[in-house]
């Protein structure tokens, strides 16, 4: 598969603009690479819309969908540096998905990427089976690659909430579109939410501008 590992973290951000350099040199400077450490933590990426909300998004890959529920993670969220308090406090908006990757198409990963995310209900398997069928990165000139990744409800909560407030999209799904450039997104992604099965599920979609990422290999 072009993503590395099974599991994957995405974490998605507004943040208001009297904080936004701090948050952004907290990000570059600290998190991410605090982050990639964990053990099972393979790679990350840093996103910005261009036409999407929250603003930010980052998406973490893990050796294992288990990873993201390791004691080396769940330490590592119980001992959060004074800097990455301040910061998650200011966090507006945020999406937080612990998720499996479940399909995943195409070779490599691009400087721009569609997000469509979709809310499942009744027939899971015929559902993944219409997505797969969409997947075709070689049909689309721009798109690198094509993924599915489907959250667990239990774990994909945003770390801001209340732990006893309900969360009706905890089990959402997400694709994600690797793709050359921002142009080459809206065409895949019409294939996706404009095909029957998938048009109702629709929530939201964005797309979003590559900023960094960092591998293992890179700390």
């Amino acid at each position: 598969m072009p993503l590395a590992g099974k599991g994957m973290l995405l974490t998605s951000m507004d943040i208001d603009p009297s904080d936004e350099a701090e948050f952004n040199r907290w990000y570059d400077r600290e998190h991410l690479k605090e982050r990639v450490a964990i053990p099972g933590f393979l790679e990350a990426r840093r996103y910005v819309a261009h036409d999407g909300k929250p603003k930010y998004l980052s998406l973490y890959s893990t050796a294992t969908f288990d990873v993201l529920d390791s004691p080396a993670y769940r330490t590592a969220l119980a001992n959060q540096t004074d800097w990455s308090k301040t910061n998650i406090a200011r966090f507006k908006n945020m999406i937080r998905a612990v998720a499996r990757i479940t399909i995943s198409c195409g070779q490599g990963r691009g400087a721009a990427l569609g997000i469509i995310r979709l809310r499942p209900t009744g027939d899971m398997d015929g559902l993944r089976s219409a997505l797969r069928n969409q997947f075709d990165p070689h049909a689309l000139d721009g798109i690198i690659s094509m993924h599915l990744i489907e959250c667990d409800p239990a774990l994909s909560r945003p770390i801001t909430d209340d732990p006893s407030a309900t969360n009706p999209g905890a089990g959402d799904w997400f694709v994600l579109i690797d793709a050359t450039d921002v142009n080459a997104i809206p065409a895949a992604a019409a294939r996706i939410a404009g095909n029957a099965a998938c048009k109702p599920l629709v929530i939201t979609s964005g797309v979003y501008n590559l900023m960094w990422d960092l591998a293992k290999s890179d700390i």
